[in-house]
């Protein structure tokens, strides 16, 4: 596989993994808010508010993600290889 191929490949699993991870986090949050008002008998009371919260999580999800993403971006060289923090050689020091 070229590197063209993988990084077009890499971008699909990033997209899918944003919207799985908001639909995740808003279903989820809307299903347990509509158990706690079905076992307590409180209305939309706890669905509004793990709608709310699913929705600001599915946000937080996106903003992590579309967050490293952009790092892993940024670290890839020319040549596909990603540059960690131990791979990088230090400028030598300035003796004085």
């Amino acid at each position: 596989m070229d590197k063209e191929s993988r990084k077009t490949l890499m971008r699909i699993a990033y997209a899918s993994s944003v919207g799985i991870g908001m639909v995740l986090a808003i279903f989820g949050c809307l299903y347990f808010g509509r158990y706690l008002d079905q076992q307590f008998g409180t209305g939309l009371r706890f669905t509004i508010i793990f709608l709310l919260l699913g929705i600001a999580a599915g946000f937080r999800n996106l903003y992590y993600i579309i967050k490293k993403y952009s790092v892993d971006e940024e670290s890839t060289t020319d040549s596909g290889d990603i540059k960690s923090g131990s791979d990088r050689k230090s400028p030598p020091s300035e003796k004085t």
